[in-house]
C-alpha cells in the first residue's frame, strides 16, 4: 500500500477544489437550501469531468478509476457542501455495479455517468437500521414479476431522483430472502414523500409502495438471496460516507484557525489562548486520524480485501464521532455568532449530524467491529 497520493490523484483534487470554488460557492449552496431552483448546472458540469462515472468501468461508460479516487472528489464536495446529489447518486450505482447483470448495467450505468440519471438507495425502515432483521418491506412474486410493498424512510436525495435501488425482502427471515430491486420513481405505486430534517442541503424522504408492480427484470442480478453482495454494497457506501465526512472536517478545521488567528478579544486574537490552542490541536489530530483510516478504508475496497468489511465499519464508527465534534468545536471557537444563521457553522454541524447517522452511527459499527471480530 502507498501511503502517499500520486501526482494524478493530487491533480484530482487540486481540479475538484477550484471547480467547485467557482461553481459552488457558498452564497449559490445557501440559495438551493433557502429554497431556490436545484443546483442542475452544477450537476451537468460535474457530469463533463466525469464524476459521476468516476469509479465505474469504462465499459460502462465511466473512467474505470476507484474508491480512492471517489473519496478525494467527495472530500471536495463535502467542504463545499455541494448541493447535489452525488453520494446518492454514485452508492446506487455501485450498488447496480455490483449486483446487476449485463443488461441492467448496460441500461442505467452509461446514463448515470453521463449525468441523465440520478439514483439514491432505498433500504432503512421503520426500526432506523440497516441490519437484515430491520427490513421488512416486502416484495412477492406475480405472473409477470414483481409486487413491492412497504414503506423506507430517511431515503436521501429520493425528491431529485429518477431512479431508486430498494432492498426488499422475498421471503424468509433475518438475511434470507433479501434482494435489491431497481424502481424508477415515476412507477405506480411509488409515493415519494418529504421528511423534516436536519440537513436542509442533503433532504430525506419516506417512499411508500402501495402494491407497486414491477416486471422481473427489475430483479437486479435475478437473485432473490443477495445479501452478502448487499452488505458488501453498504460497507463500500460507508466508505464513501466518511469521505464527505472528512472534507467537511478539514473545512471546520481551517475556519477555525482562521477565526483563532483574526479574532481579537482584549488586544490579543483568541489563538493564543491555550484553551484555543489545544481545541485546534485536538481538531487537527480527529481530522488527520479520518483521513488515514477512511483511505484505509478506501484502499481494502479497492483490493477487496478481507480487512474491507471491518475496515469500513472502523472508519464509519470513528470518523462520525470525529467529525461530529470537530463540527461542534467550530462553534465554540466561534463562540456566540457560531451559532448564528448568517455563519456556516451549523450547516457544517448539520451535515455531521446526518453522515453520522447515514448508514449507522458509531456505536453501531462499534458492536459491528466486535461482531466481526467475533467476540
Amino acid at each position: 500500500m502507498n501511503f502517499g497520493f500520486t501526482e494524478e490523484q493530487e491533480l484530482l483534487r487540486k481540479t475538484a477544489r477550484d471547480f467547485l470554488g467557482e461553481h459552488a460557492p457558498m452564497k449559490r449552496v445557501r440559495e438551493v437550501m433557502e429554497g431556490g431552483e436545484p443546483a442542475r448546472e452544477l450537476w451537468s458540469r460535474m457530469a463533463e469531468l466525469g464524476w459521476q462515472g468516476l469509479a465505474l468501468p469504462e465499459t460502462e461508460g465511466g473512467a474505470g478509476l476507484t474508491p480512492i479516487e471517489l473519496c478525494i472528489v467527495l472530500e471536495e464536495l463535502g467542504r463545499a457542501l455541494a448541493p447535489v446529489p452525488f453520494l446518492p447518486t454514485v452508492i446506487a450505482a455501485d450498488a447496480i455495479l455490483q449486483l446487476g447483470d449485463a443488461s441492467q448495467r448496460a441500461e442505467w450505468l452509461p446514463r448515470i455517468a453521463a449525468g441523465g440519471v440520478r439514483a439514491t438507495l432505498a433500504i432503512t425502515e421503520e426500526r432506523g437500521s440497516e441490519e437484515p432483521d430491520a427490513l421488512a418491506l416486502t416484495a412477492r412474486r406475480h405472473a409477470n414479476g414483481w409486487e413491492l410493498s412497504g414503506r423506507k424512510l430517511f431515503v436521501p436525495d429520493a425528491g431529485q431522483a429518477d431512479l431508486l435501488v430498494v432492498v426488499g425482502r422475498t421471503g424468509g427471515e433475518d438475511q434470507k430472502g433479501l434482494a435489491a430491486f431497481l424502481v424508477p420513481t415515476r412507477t405506480a405505486g411509488v409515493r415519494v414523500e418529504p421528511m423534516r430534517s436536519m440537513d436542509l442541503l442533503r433532504p430525506l424522504s419516506s417512499i411508500d409502495f402501495e402494491g407497486t408492480r414491477l416486471p422481473g427484470a427489475s430483479l437486479l442480478g435475478g437473485d432473490p438471496e443477495a445479501w452478502p453482495a448487499i452488505d458488501r454494497v453498504l460497507d463500500r457506501a460507508r466508505v464513501l460516507v466518511c469521505g464527505e465526512m472528512v472534507g467537511g472536517a478539514e473545512k471546520c478545521l481551517e475556519d477555525s484557525v482562521a477565526y483563532a488567528k483574526q479574532r481579537v478579544q482584549f488586544g490579543k486574537p483568541i489563538g493564543v489562548n491555550q484553551a484555543i490552542k489545544h481545541k485546534c490541536a485536538d481538531m487537527l489530530f480527529a481530522v488527520e486520524s479520518s483521513k488515514s483510516i477512511t483511505y484505509y478504508a478506501a484502499w481494502a475496497a479497492r483490493e477487496d480485501s478481507e480487512e474491507a468489511a471491518i475496515s469500513a465499519a472502523m472508519a464509519k464508527s470513528y470518523v462520525s464521532d470525529a467529525y461530529r465534534q470537530v463540527a461542534g468545536e467550530n462553534i465554540q471557537i466561534h463562540g456566540g455568532v457560531g451559532f448564528t444563521w448568517e455563519y456556516d457553522c451549523h450547516l457544517y454541524f448539520k451535515r455531521a449530524k446526518s453522515d453520522e447517522a447515514w448508514l449507522g452511527d458509531g456505536a453501531f459499527h462499534r458492536e459491528r467491529v466486535a461482531r466481526l471480530l467475533k467476540l
